[in-house]
């Protein structure tokens, strides 16, 4: 069984398993269920941040643990501060080391807030508005046609955006109205191979959605930034590059200064 499969297989015993703890008329009791949200796909058309949605993570399957004691709050304010475009929050607790009061204290925060998880159930949708996610993540390798569209259409009816990801060509069909923001995976979730090659090779076919475009993965370094901004991406998924510093905050603090240097010269 590969790693995506298995991911997917534990999804399905967690969300019974916080189905029967928080049902969903409890989750919509939670005050930031009816909190008005930033929208992130606004935010990227209208260029009006640096485009990148900093990450916060603990571990992922491909390297381990990345940050052994990462502090949300500080991390998080500094993303904020230095005008990251939203903040990527993992929710998955098993395999990435993260939680839903993760994102429920990110979501303190005047900035959009993503819940990046494995989205498999319309439980998961209602879970992320209660915890205070703006943008729901959905990905193409995990999910039929019929059941993007009924989990994009849940999340629209709740006020959420959607973020839909892809890896390859086959994974278009998934591109629908419902969704705001097309994200291209250069991690194969199957292999973890990464290739930033995926997102300059897929990007000509995205343009005509006329959807926000961003790349997401492997995004190390600025000349990295800065090419794929040239072909037109409106945002970047960037974390483990901070993350993986012993000085997160200050990590992006110093590539938002570098990037804006750059681009004044």
């Amino acid at each position: 069984m590969g790693i995506l499969q298995r991911i997917i297989e534990c999804k399905k015993k967690e969300i019974q398993t916080r189905l029967m703890e928080f049902p969903i008329n409890v989750l919509k009791q939670k005050k930031q269920f009816n909190i008005p949200k930033k929208s992130l796909a606004t935010i990227l058309k209208n260029n009006v941040s640096t485009g990148i949605i900093a990450e916060f993570k603990r571990k992922s399957p491909s390297k381990g643990i990345i940050h052994n004691n990462p502090n949300l709050a500080e991390i998080t304010q500094s993303y904020f501060n230095n005008h990251a475009a939203g903040i990527s929050i993992l929710t998955d607790e098993q395999f990435f080391g993260g939680t839903l009061l993760d994102l429920e204290q990110t979501a303190q925060l005047s900035i959009p807030v993503l819940r990046k998880d494995f989205m498999i159930d319309a439980y998961q949708i209602y879970e992320a508005k209660a915890y205070g996610a703006s943008v729901i993540l959905l990905i193409a390798a995990c999910l039929d046609n019929e059941k993007i569209i009924e989990l994009a259409r849940i999340a629209k009816d709740i006020d959420l955006e959607v973020l839909l990801e892809i890896h390859q060509e086959s994974e278009l069909f998934a591109i629908n109205e419902w969704v705001d923001i097309i994200g291209i995976n250069n991690r194969n979730l199957d292999s973890l191979e990464l290739d930033i090659q995926t997102s300059i090779n897929l990007y000509p076919q995205l343009q005509k959605y006329n959807k926000p475009i961003i790349s997401e993965s492997g995004i190390d370094n600025l000349d990295t930034l800065k090419k794929l901004k040239k072909i037109g991406f409106n945002g970047f998924l960037i974390g483990e590059n901070f993350m993986k510093q012993e000085d997160p905050a200050q990590a992006f603090a110093d590539f938002v200064e570098n990037f804006k240097t750059e681009n004044e010269n």
